[in-house]
């Protein structure tokens, strides 16, 4: 049995659709073992609780440095003994102290088709911008911010869409259908980090391709 930590820093809507689907068999031959905030009032830490899931708080406004709160992160992970860290909309810039933790063994997601649009704001620019499409990208982590080695990356067309907040709804199904299957195939190491990019098992070579999704 394979186990997972995700953090969160807000509603924890991605948290919530890994659970259902280690629930329903999507991955598979996993735990997830913990879901961390770095913030307090996080509506995903009660939404884990009644989910039944073990949940810790830490908050990084108790640490004087980022330096320090991702060491004091890094210690919380290791007592956990992960096979695998899943950041689900967790706000926070992570330091090479913590990247170099757990190289090779994170996961983002990030709303916008990198390297397009790293950063905040990205359904805002997007509009802003008359994209044609919008979408999401899920990649290893590193040092660099929304930087490291691509996985897998889902779109959608903006089409009518005028507000960033039913485009952030759109982008939001892809999420949780998307980022599942990537766990699962991550956690069975039929993808694979490599400092030079991600290495697929023949089985999972579709993700290569951006996929297109009718939301």
């Amino acid at each position: 049995m394979k186990k997972i930590v995700v953090l969160i820093s807000g509603s924890g809507s991605n948290m919530v659709a890994i659970k259902n689907a280690i629930d329903n068999g999507i991955i598979s031959d996993t735990e997830l073992s913990c879901v961390i905030s770095n913030e307090p009032e996080a509506g995903g830490i009660e939404k884990a609780q009644h989910l039944g899931l073990p949940t810790q708080i830490l908050s990084h406004k108790d640490f004087k440095t980022r330096e320090i709160f991702d060491e004091e992160l890094v210690a919380v992970i290791r007592n956990i003994d992960p096979d695998l860290v899943i950041l689900a909309g967790f706000m926070r810039i992570l330091t090479s102290i913590f990247t170099s933790a757990f190289e090779g063994k994170i996961l983002n997601i990030h709303p916008s088709l990198l390297p397009k649009y790293p950063g905040l704001n990205t359904h805002e620019s997007a509009l802003e911008n008359n994209d044609r499409e919008h979408g999401i990208t899920i990649h290893f982590v590193t040092e660099e911010l929304d930087g490291g080695p691509i996985i897998a990356q889902g779109y959608l067309l903006i089409s009518n869409t005028k507000d960033s907040t039913t485009l952030q709804q759109r982008i939001h199904q892809i999420e949780h259908d998307l980022y599942p299957k990537i766990i699962n195939e991550v956690v069975a190491n039929n993808i694979v980090y490599s400092s030079h990019g991600t290495i697929y098992h023949p089985s999972c070579q579709n993700y290569q391709d951006n996929i297109f999704y009718a939301v």
